[in-house]
């Protein structure tokens, strides 16, 4: 491989809001090392709670993916990494686990400085990615072939091989959690990435490159390259020697990834996408059980969780009483602000265009006509803040009911029969997330049957653990994170046929 003349990128010394200090990467993450990149430009980046700069961090080129890629290349031909002993790699995912344990409640808070999210929310996103490593860990020898019985003229058998190069871009809602749930299984499988996060909230997947550093991670396994989606993401999508691209963001952007990676080289694709999730309330529920079911389904994160259940659908019978409930509960108990202050259920947007975008549906669903249960204005005078914003008796057309918004506002409509609840709640291009609130089993199986979803949690919501898969169908794409099955997405079968 050609020697690296890239000029080395020094960390910045950073004092979080809570007290504690640390020392910030801010270059590339190339064959592990930190570099300025090919040209030497920067991105600042914000904190969304006082919008003042934290520091600045290279932006990666064309060139740098070309760089980052023979670096992976060489890792993965050149080296034992994909063909060792299965434990040897679970060797590297644990002590990487075992790092961020140490160190939850400094990468927690790096998290809730950049994000702008609660820093509680935090530390639940580092425990589930610190679970994502330790079961990649385990799982990494358990991915097998079989064997095949075609009679005894023949044996024949299976194997599960890695990919080689995998690309990776990762979105601005979970930075930390989302790099682990595709860089795990990617690792485990055998396989090299280069993982492009996204340039709002860029800190915590650096820092997750130091301790790929200090564990002793053979180089160009990982490399991570923060830069235009334009520049660094489109290169990574179209590369040829790029052979499998894990995206997680828009539906828009999920489907020009699509055509790209198929343009180039018919990559291997995963793609979690949009969501306008409907989560279902039946006459027989426990009001006070179910208030924080719908509070995590849409406030959690300040609603930028894809799979938010952004519509709510009410049975009629106790739709008056939940609805007076509803605005109580979020009045009295749902706090925003500074999301280091853990008094505070939700902190920040993470960025200046996502503010404006909720705020001007905030302004069209107004417009449109629906009615303000409760919220509907920013907060405060710095920071990207917006209360709990709660539409009811919308019509099923307005744009606030069909349009994704990835913010804390939640539509409020009524349903009679079964019947009609599971048809307006199918009533959507997405389908990556559902909800069920019913004290009947009989009632909660079968309309988790009927929903077109990728996932459906009953009296629960935004629920997540590291063994279940997630993922969508129709518009919210195709592919799973997590579970075994996110393994088999990250390898290749090859079928053996042998004449005895």
């Amino acid at each position: 491989m050609a020697k690296n003349n890239f000029e080395k990128a020094e960390s910045a010394h950073i004092t979080l809001p809570n007290g504690l200090e640390y020392d910030q990467p801010t270059g590339l993450f190339i064959n592990n090392e930190f570099i300025k990149g090919h040209d030497y430009k920067t991105i600042a980046v914000e904190n969304p709670s006082t919008q003042e700069k934290i520091c600045d961090i290279s932006s990666g080129t064309a060139e740098d993916v070309e760089y980052a890629v023979e670096a992976a290349e060489h890792a993965f031909t050149q080296t034992n990494w994909a063909t060792q002993d299965p434990k040897g790699r679970a060797y590297y995912l644990n002590k990487l686990a075992d790092l961020i344990e140490e160190e939850k409640e400094l990468i927690s808070s790096i998290e809730t400085f950049d994000n702008g999210k609660a820093l509680d929310l935090a530390r639940g996103d580092v425990e589930l990615a610190i679970n994502c490593l330790r079961d990649a860990a385990a799982y990494a020898d358990k991915v097998n072939g079989r064997t095949i019985d075609s009679g005894d003229g023949y044996m024949n058998f299976t194997t599960k091989e890695p990919i080689g190069i995998c690309g990776q871009i990762i979105p601005w809602n979970f930075p930390f959690m989302m790099l682990t749930w595709k860089i795990a299984p990617a690792l485990a499988m055998g396989n090299v990435v280069i993982l492009k996060p996204a340039g709002a909230t860029p800190l915590n997947a650096l820092y997750f490159s130091s301790l790929c550093q200090r564990v002793g991670l053979p180089k160009g396994v990982v490399n991570i390259i923060p830069g235009p989606g334009r520049i660094v993401g489109t290169t990574i999508t179209t590369h040829p020697k790029i052979r499998k691209a894990a995206f997680t963001g828009s539906t828009e952007v999920g489907k020009d990834i699509a055509l790209k990676a198929s343009g180039s080289n018919l990559k291997k694709l995963t793609l979690e996408l949009g969501g306008k999730s409907a989560h279902l309330v039946f006459d027989d529920i426990n009001i006070e059980k179910t208030l924080p079911n719908l509070v995590n389904g849409i406030f959690k994160n300040a609603g930028q969780i894809c799979s938010s259940g952004s519509r709510i659908y009410i049975q009629e019978g106790i739709y008056d009483k939940l609805l007076a409930a509803f605005k109580d509960y979020i009045e009295k108990t749902i706090t925003v602000g500074d999301p280091f202050d853990e008094s505070n259920f939700q902190g920040a947007i993470t960025n200046k265009d996502q503010f404006n975008t909720i705020m001007n549906y905030i302004d069209i669903g107004k417009k449109e006509g629906a009615k303000i249960l409760t919220g509907g204005h920013a907060l405060g005078n710095k920071g990207y803040f917006i209360e709990p914003t709660i539409f009811y008796d919308v019509k099923e057309d307005m744009r606030i009911v069909k349009e994704e918004i990835f913010g804390p506002v939640v539509t409020i409509s009524k349903f009679k029969t079964i019947e009609d609840g599971v048809r307006m709640a199918n009533d959507s291009e997405f389908g990556l997330g559902a909800g069920i609130e019913t004290e009947n089993l009989s009632t909660a199986l079968k309309v988790a049957r009927m929903l077109h979803s990728g996932t459906v949690w009953i009296n629960t919501y935004n629920d997540f653990d590291s063994r279940v898969p997630f993922g969508g169908v129709k518009q919210s794409g195709y592919g799973r994170e997590m579970g075994q099955e996110v393994y088999d997405s990250y390898t290749e079968i090859k079928a053996v046929r042998i004449k005895l």
